[in-house]
């Protein structure tokens, strides 16, 4: 029995009716450009082939029923029209606060029957979250005949996310599930949603990139995250603009001086210096994978890694234990990806190199005496897309 038809048997099992489709949406690793979505800056995500899947079918009674197999518990059943935000449901919030996000934009959602399964590790900083909500709009706009584009799809998980489950997280991730191709990196711009598919064939180069999942569980409705977003604002209203996206990196050096002559916060000075610096980084990137210079990428990749970890303060034991066991054993480059905190690390490594790599960095966590770490490739793979009719 295929995924897709074992998904379909388990909802018909449990609504007592076929599904009228599957869809599904990938998580994510981010390449370069980390904490720089909120300020209105560049990002370059690729989409992993771990996805969330979605059995749905319609309600007309206005009954949303939602149920994952993955979480131990019933179904959760809610109504439409009393869902409201910041009222809690654990990991129903992500599809729930969609359905939410949808109807408070004026869409006809008028109920559903939802059975989630995903390959997204949760809490290893791959936007498990982000995927649950991208396939369940995207299952609803396909459903409702709502018309709505990808990046559309995106904000309104972006929404869900912000105002009903309370994380104020950037669109990064979202956009990532709804718009990666297969074979590419997504070079988006946060501020007006323009995006650029940029080839990111990595065997073609002899390559591979490693995402190693440290085991260590993070949460961004911890506060740390809204921290940084608070101190990234208060940088950019201390220097008079409107987001830190507006200060040139030529120009970071004068900034600095200037938050420091004000007396604003070393903690701010820090964030300001890594949004800057980072996406910088981002443009770098680009250039080089425009140039088929991709092994060149690998010491900006380290480089970000020390501005997460001395200057953003998001890094932890186990993340730069990847990074420099992995760099030790011959990586071309690597750095913390995700919000931090835990979460996973990727690792730019020329191909017959991969297994080493892997290996050392696995023997060091031993010795460390840290949970053994997950390690796989990251494949550029697909967004989100309906997998078909639910037989």
């Amino acid at each position: 029995m295929t995924e897709n038809a074992e998904l379909t048997a388990s909802f018909t099992e449990l609504y007592g009716a076929a599904p009228e489709g599957i869809w599904a949406a990938p998580g994510r690793v981010n390449l370069i450009g980390e904490y720089t979505d909120f300020n209105d800056g560049f990002v370059m995500p690729l989409a992993l082939p771990h996805t969330a899947r979605a059995a749905v079918a319609r309600r007309t009674d206005g009954v949303l029923r939602l149920h994952s197999t993955d979480v131990p518990g019933g179904v959760v059943s809610l109504r439409v029209d009393e869902l409201a935000p910041h009222s809690g449901h654990g990991w129903a919030a992500y599809p729930a606060g969609v359905v939410w996000a949808l109807r408070d934009a004026g869409h006809p959602v008028t109920g559903a029957d939802i059975q989630l399964t995903s390959t997204v590790p949760v809490g290893a900083g791959l936007s498990s979250s982000a995927a649950l909500e991208v396939v369940t709009a995207l299952a609803l706009n396909d459903l409702f005949a709502l018309g709505l584009s990808a990046p559309e799809l995106a904000v309104l998980g972006q929404r869900a996310e912000n105002a009903f489950v309370g994380v104020p997280c950037g669109v990064m991730d979202q956009m990532a599930s709804a718009c990666c191709t297969e074979g590419h990196a997504l070079y988006l711009d946060t501020r007006d949603l323009t995006q650029r598919q940029v080839p990111f064939d990595l065997a073609a180069h002899g390559l591979q990139l490693l995402v190693v999942d440290t085991r260590v569980k993070h949460s961004l409705g911890d506060g740390a995250y809204a921290e940084r977003r608070a101190g990234c604002e208060a940088g950019a209203r201390a220097l008079g603009i409107g987001t830190l996206r507006d200060l040139p990196y030529e120009g970071l050096d004068a900034a600095l001086d200037t938050l420091a002559a004000a007396g604003e916060d070393e903690s701010v000075v820090r964030y300001v210096r890594h949004v800057v610096s980072d996406n910088h980084r981002v443009e770098q990137v680009i250039a080089l994978l425009d140039a088929g210079e991709v092994r060149a990428a690998g010491p900006v990749l380290n480089e970000g890694h020390v501005s997460l970890r001395d200057d953003l303060r998001v890094s932890c034991p186990e993340l730069d234990l990847v990074v420099a066991s992995a760099n030790a054993a011959g990586a071309l480059g690597a750095r913390m990806t995700g919000g931090g905190f835990g979460g996973s690390a990727i690792v730019l490594v020329e191909e017959e190199a991969a297994d080493t790599v892997a290996k050392s960095v696995i023997e060091a966590f031993t010795s460390a005496d840290f949970a053994t770490p997950g390690v796989f490739p990251a494949v550029p793979s697909a967004g989100a897309r309906r997998l078909g009719p639910a037989a």
